[in-house]
């Protein structure tokens, strides 16, 4: 009733809980939405167990739709991300920092290792997203913006590919690894 909110997010790839909001209910549903949702969970609450719930509030029902929608899905997108970077940082034993906002915008790069003055950016993308064609189409239009980081910052960008392995994340293109750690000895020469 909510949509693929795990899917939607990753799409959105957000860096702020109010960019994943604002885009939930731009292109998902609306927020008008959300609420029938509670309220017709307040409904069923309020219908089988009367008894047991009759502190429960219909804004109660609201807020708890739309906590998990918006809210609970951002944190387990970012969690995400952060694991594959605490591998991908045990794996190179390099730092490996959450890049500022403005080199999201300017150059689409989520993550960043600094290597003396240099930098190599990173960014994090679900898998099975990398063959869609409208993320085709944005990486045709961000390897313009990572030629820029690299003119800029002397290091390349790589994306690194998460995929769900159970209830565990971890890295789907291990190649790229092995480029980071070229692109890590480069800049150290």
């Amino acid at each position: 009733m909510v949509g693929a909110v795990s899917e939607e997010i990753r799409k959105c790839s957000p860096k702020k809980v109010k960019e994943w909001e604002q885009y939930y209910y731009e292109k998902v549903y609306s927020k008008e939405h959300l609420i029938e949702i509670g309220k017709k969970l307040y409904v069923k609450i309020t219908e089988v167990v009367r008894a047991e719930i009759d502190d429960i509030l219909e804004e109660d029902c609201i807020d708890y739709v739309v906590n998990l929608v918006i809210n609970r899905t951002f944190d387990g997108y970012m969690t995400e991300k952060k694991t594959i970077c605490e591998q991908l940082q045990d794996i190179l034993g390099v730092k490996i920092e959450p890049a500022p906002d403005e080199w999201d915008s300017l150059f689409n790069v989520d993550f960043f290792i600094k290597i003396m003055d240099k930098f190599i950016g990173l960014q994090i993308k679900p898998a099975g997203y990398a063959f869609i064609t409208q993320i085709i189409n944005e990486r045709k239009q961000q390897q313009e913006t990572h030629k820029k980081f690299t003119l800029k910052y002397g290091g390349k960008v790589f994306y690194v590919i998460s995929v769900k392995e159970g209830d565990k994340k971890k890295i789907y293109n291990t190649e790229v690894i092995d480029e980071i750690k070229q692109e890590v000895e480069r800049l150290k020469k």
